[in-house]
């Protein structure tokens, strides 16, 4: 999936794919990862300076885990104080979830890319969203469904909010995606 943005007067692209786990050592991931998918984004250009400095922000929701919408981490870092997943100059999204327990369940991402707002080096700390795409999969009966990447918008973005300053409090999390405000 393609998706096209613009920030800070540069256009710019988002392209999302779903594979399938062939090869889970490859991915750093266990032998049981195998079937089921990952998701890799990618964003070009590359960044030229602080207001391309962008980062993911991505909610997933799983029956295996009361099935509400909550931050992925990038868990080797342990507890952050930032709703970042992934953060820098043109970030990679990368994410190949997978399960050991053979459950019937259900997994879906909210991925979103966003930046610091219009200040990106000034406080308060605002996460401005430009896109979001979702993605996941189905175990039914063993067989591995996946599912996406799907366009997000806006207003799935905002539906995040609540969670988002209870989680972030000291993070404003602006309303809409930023290419929809004009800028």
């Amino acid at each position: 999936m393609r998706i096209e943005f613009e920030r800070a007067g540069s256009d710019g692209v988002v392209e999302a794919e779903l594979g399938i786990n062939d090869d889970p050592a490859a991915l750093g991931c266990p032998e049981y990862a195998r079937g089921f998918p990952w998701c890799r984004a990618t964003i070009s250009p590359p960044a030229r300076g602080y207001a391309d400095c962008l980062g993911w922000v991505q909610l997933v929701s799983a029956t295996d885990l009361a099935g509400e919408f909550r931050i992925d981490p990038f868990e080797p870092l342990g507890e952050v104080t930032h709703p970042f997943c992934f953060f820098g100059w043109s970030p990679t999204l990368f994410d190949a979830p997978h399960r050991d327990h053979g459950e019937d369940m259900d997994f879906e991402a909210h991925s979103f890319l966003c930046g610091l707002g219009q200040e990106p080096l000034e406080p308060p700390a605002e996460v401005d969203a430009l896109l979001g795409f979702s993605w996941g999969f189905a175990v039914v009966d063993g067989k591995i469904h996946p599912r996406g990447p799907a366009p997000l918008t806006a207003g799935d973005w905002d539906a995040h909010h609540a969670y988002l300053h209870q989680a972030f409090p000291r993070w404003r999390f602006l309303p809409g995606f930023a290419t929809h405000r004009g800028r």
